[in-house]
């Protein structure tokens, strides 16, 4: 794989996103993303999503996001398509956020089912409406299965961005270590979920979220006939 790297070991998944300094994300690390989650599936294993020193991912490849209306939806559908399996994974995902998240940077961490962020002066949060993107309905639908209702109009509608302590109150994150400690702790809590009962994690994951999964899948139907402009 040319833009992430993926180590299975012990029945942990480790994924780090290189896609150049803000790891965007294009067709082909989502294509790279979901080949990774295959062999993690396979490998009956926790998956650990991180990415570079500094950046998680500053979101969506803004040259495809520019390029047309088609190539824009194109994308955003398939990485919509990409949260919604990761809500769904048999198995726990751990995001290790490493830095700033921005727009689909964020959204991949609302589809985590563990979120650790590192601390420094990093934002994180979805900018859509700032950058004049009309925010997708399945960005919203991820939004609100994640981000407390104080905390959604600041999110979605407001564009606010967050540090890592109060992206935490903000939903996006769960808890906030050092940034030597972020991949100690994220192979910590891997090996404690691994003391789960993986169908019943599965199953209950699966009831918990049908409702945000249902949603999700009429969303994404939606989104496909949009129109686009950044």
């Amino acid at each position: 794989m040319e833009l992430i790297d993926l180590e299975i070991n012990d029945k942990i998944a480790v994924i780090t996103l290189k896609n150049g300094k803000v790891n965007a994300i294009s067709q082909q690390v989502i294509t790279e993303i979901n080949n990774a989650l295959d062999q993690a599936e396979s490998a009956e294993a926790v998956v650990i999503l991180t990415g570079q020193a500094g950046i998680f991912s500053g979101g969506y490849d803004l040259k495809t996001m520019k390029e047309s209306s088609n190539s824009a939806v194109s994308l955003v559908t398939a990485g919509s398509t990409l949260a919604r399996r990761m809500l769904s994974f048999p198995f726990p995902i751990i995001g290790a956020c490493s830095g700033h998240a921005i727009a689909k940077g964020a959204f991949l961490l609302l589809s985590c089912d563990v979120r650790i962020g590192s601390t420094g002066p990093f934002k994180i949060g979805l900018n859509e409406v700032t950058i004049g993107m009309t925010m997708h309905q399945a960005g919203i639908e991820l939004a609100r299965n994640r981000v407390p209702i104080n905390y959604l109009t600041r999110s979605v509608i407001n564009a606010e961005l967050f540090s890592p302590e109060t992206a935490v109150m903000a939903g996006f994150l769960d808890t906030v270590v050092e940034p030597e400690q972020l991949m100690t702790t994220a192979m910590t809590t891997a090996k404690q979920l691994l003391t789960l009962n993986m169908a019943a994690h599965h199953n209950t994951k699966l009831k918990e979220r049908k409702g945000c999964l249902n949603a999700l899948d009429i969303a994404i139907k939606i989104d496909s006939a949009m129109t686009i402009t950044v």
